[in-house]
């Protein structure tokens, strides 16, 4: 009789204020949606080996069996990204208001 094993538990954690409590790869801040997100476009897991040295191909693979396992729960947080990035376009940025003037007023110095 064989037990079946959780192999991602190993590669997979999610740690309160580590990435708002996401599923990650251990020991680090890459999220499994982050892999997954590249997954679906496109990106091979040796591509994200390579943006990532540090991660292993069983780090990456773990993260593609979390997320398999677990699609309600990542595509929830992916709609949740969505949302959060929607509301931000929508306030005032300081920066942007700091930026634009500072523009207009070396566009008028320069006679522009």
């Amino acid at each position: 009789m064989s037990a079946a094993v959780n192999v991602s538990r190993e590669h997979i954690t999610k740690t309160p204020g580590v990435c708002g409590g996401k599923a990650c790869i251990a020991g680090t801040r890459i999220r499994v949606m982050d892999i997954a997100g590249w997954h679906d476009a496109g990106k091979s897991p040796a591509e994200m080996i390579e943006m990532f040295p540090h991660i292993t191909p069983a780090d990456v693979y773990a993260a593609l069996a979390y997320y398999f396992d677990n699609r309600e729960e990542i595509a929830a947080l992916f709609e949740e990204d969505r949302k959060w990035d929607a509301y931000g376009k929508t306030q005032p940025s300081k920066l942007k208001d700091f930026l634009a003037a500072r523009a207009a007023a070396s566009a008028s110095t320069d006679g522009g």
